[in-house]
């Protein structure tokens, strides 16, 4: 096991990182360029540990070099993060002192982390063509919204309509043409479409994430995708559950999606309707759908057979929600 002596957090932006180590007074930058970021990591001790917050894109190119260079790398949720600055009575905030919650958070914490792994060329580009895809969708429904109650009848709105739903199919297109290249991945998505409310967006996701990471259980990979719900108990009473939210919003806005439709559907409506009777919001309902419908998309990735409504009936599972 690896000994760790050495706890750096980044603060990572653009143009430059942040650098900020355990016992050291002062940050340094870097830019956030490959020759810089290379120079720095051979100053460093094989036993560094280094940790940085996810940042859309802008930490990818750190994590990626420093994992090449045989780093033990940490990409942490932001919020886990803020929270604990919060708890540290952090008064003020600079990327240099972003840096210094990010190292000791990592000292504190690093036990329990798990360590980021780099995608292969394939994964990051579905990863990337699914993500932007998501985005694309967002901006042409607030396209919609803008519009909505406005006179367009003049105007040439459906060329840009058009112009997305174009644009949506070509990626579409593209990751299908992906997926068929790779043999795991296309029968893995063969089966995953076998279960009710995955479709061809959902089943390209969790094969993408399925391929990447090995998940220990169903439970492990809930709790990555944030749908896990977290007490919020005190003596007698029972507070409200609400969902941790810190995985991926993409995973959980699929999940989500995948029960929606699984609600509206032959097999699956009694189910729905039986979480439903059981004193849960049309909201809550859907969520605890998806949840089921992730855990089964595990089992079917993980075994040969294709999925079975039967085993999501009323009567077979209403414990585990």
């Amino acid at each position: 096991m690896q000994e760790a002596g050495v706890f750096i957090g980044v603060d990572v932006s653009k143009a430059e990182l942040v650098i900020s180590t355990v016992g050291e007074r002062r940050p340094c930058c870097i830019a956030n360029e490959p020759a810089s970021i290379g120079r720095w990591l051979r100053e460093l001790a094989p036993s560094a540990l280094i940790a940085m917050e996810s940042t859309g894109r802008y930490h990818a190119l750190l994590a990626q070099l420093a994992s090449q260079a045989g780093f033990t790398v940490y990409v942490l949720n932001a919020r886990d993060v803020f929270f604990y600055a919060r708890a540290l009575g952090t008064r003020g905030k600079t990327d240099g002192v972003d840096a210094g919650v990010i190292a000791r958070y990592l000292a504190e914490h690093h036990a329990h982390l798990h360590p980021w792994r780099a995608a292969s060329s394939l994964q990051q580009r579905l990863q990337e063509l699914l993500s932007r895809r998501a985005q694309i969708a967002v901006h042409r429904s607030a396209l919609n919204q803008v519009m909505s109650g406005v006179d367009v009848s003049d105007l040439d709105v459906r060329a840009l309509q058009d112009a997305f739903d174009a644009l949506l199919r070509s990626i579409d297109e593209k990751v299908q043409q992906l997926i068929a290249g790779d043999a795991q991945l296309a029968a893995g998505c063969r089966r995953l479409r076998t279960i009710t409310g995955i479709g061809a967006q959902t089943s390209a996701l969790l094969v993408t994430l399925f391929s990447r990471f090995d998940f220990a259980n169903a439970d492990a990979l809930v709790a990555y995708s944030g749908l896990d719900p977290r007490p919020n108990d005190s003596g007698a009473k029972h507070g409200r559950r609400r969902l941790s939210k810190k995985g991926p919003a993409l995973l959980r806005r699929q999940m989500f999606l995948a029960g929606f439709a699984a609600s509206h559907s032959k097999a699956l409506k009694p189910l729905y309707l039986a979480i439903r009777a059981k004193g849960f919001t049309t909201t809550q309902a859907l969520v605890i759908l998806g949840r089921k419908l992730l855990r089964v998309a595990f089992a079917v990735w993980k075994g040969n057979e294709s999925f079975d409504p039967a085993r999501l009936m009323p009567a077979n599972d209403l414990k585990k929600t």
